[in-house]
Parts: C-alpha cells; sequence; structure tokens
C-alpha cells in the first residue's frame, strides 16, 4: 500500500468520526439514495449550515459526489471508489436501532418528492432560519 493510499484511507475515516457524517453516511448507504441537503435537514433534525458544512467534509474526504438539478444539488456515497464502497458496506451493517429515527424520518421525507426529485424545500423551518420562504 502506497502512502497515499494510506492517507486516503486515513482521510476517509476521519471524516466518519463525527456523529453527524457518520449519521449522514448511514442513511445514503442503508437507503442507497440521492439525496439534497432539505432532506438531510429533515431526516436528521440539524440545521442546515451544519448539514451543509459536513456535507462539504464529506466531499472534501472523496467519500459523496453531488449533482446540480435545476436550484438542487444532489448527493450519493462515491460507490465507484473501492474505498467508499467498502466503508458503506462497513456503516449499512452498524446496528439499526440506533438509526432507527433516522430512518423513519428519511421515509417520512422521501415521501414529499416529487417525480422522485426534491421540491419540497426544508419543511422544518426551524432548522434553516436563514432560508426565506417563497410564496
Amino acid at each position: 500500500m502506497t502512502e497515499t493510499e494510506l492517507s486516503r484511507i486515513t482521510d476517509a475515516f476521519k471524516a466518519l468520526s463525527d456523529p453527524t457524517r457518520l449519521r449522514i453516511v448511514r442513511l445514503m448507504a442503508a437507503n442507497d439514495e440521492e439525496v439534497c441537503v432539505c432532506e438531510l435537514v429533515d431526516s436528521l433534525e440539524v440545521p442546515q449550515y451544519h448539514v451543509s458544512r459536513h456535507l462539504k467534509e464529506l466531499r472534501n474526504a472523496r467519500l459523496l459526489r453531488a449533482r446540480r438539478d435545476g436550484r438542487w444539488v444532489y448527493y450519493s456515497l462515491d460507490l465507484t471508489d473501492p474505498v467508499v464502497k467498502e466503508l458503506a458496506e462497513v456503516v449499512r451493517r452498524l446496528p439499526a436501532d440506533l438509526f432507527r429515527e433516522d430512518q423513519k424520518n428519511f421515509e417520512q421525507r422521501m415521501t414529499l418528492r416529487v417525480g422522485g426529485r426534491c421540491r419540497a424545500g426544508i419543511q422544518k423551518k426551524h432548522l434553516a432560519p436563514n432560508v426565506r420562504v417563497r410564496k
């Protein structure tokens, strides 16, 4: 194993060492869905600015891919990377009861999709105090 490969794996583990980032990766791994920030905010009940910061960390660690669709950005695990694929399997096998509330919230939130896409925005407005509500 080269120093670069070892550094890559170490960075991935560092990224997963935060509870919120672990919860994000767990939802993505368990559901095999690409998700937008607002779906994660409502599912994890964590403020929007925290979710965005954690997504940036996960992207910097090269665990996630991002795809823009209009005004929405969808994130997914980069399962083309063997390191990410293995980590996703490990995270998926963590005890489900530890993530039960996140999963329940996620399943409820995903029912708001229109045509398979997020179009609702953040529903729990107390988690996005700086986001203006469109009328």
